[in-house]
């Protein structure tokens, strides 16, 4: 599953890095950011069962 696009990251990156700092985005943080999301993701879900939800909420998060 792909939840994370590369080209957003640059897009982001550069929009964040006022001083222009960051000039290239490893391979490895889009996959690293996949698995940070996913484990959002799982957690989130978690909460929402514990609290008898079906609807996943902002406040999940």
């Amino acid at each position: 599953m792909v939840l994370i696009v590369k080209s957003n990251i640059k897009k982001v990156v550069k929009e964040l890095d006022k001083e222009n700092n960051v000039s290239s985005i490893a391979n490895e943080v889009g996959m690293a950011l996949e698995r940070k999301v996913e484990e959002i993701l799982r957690e989130s879900i978690k909460r929402a069962k514990a609290n008898k939800r079906r609807t996943l909420q902002a406040r999940d998060l």
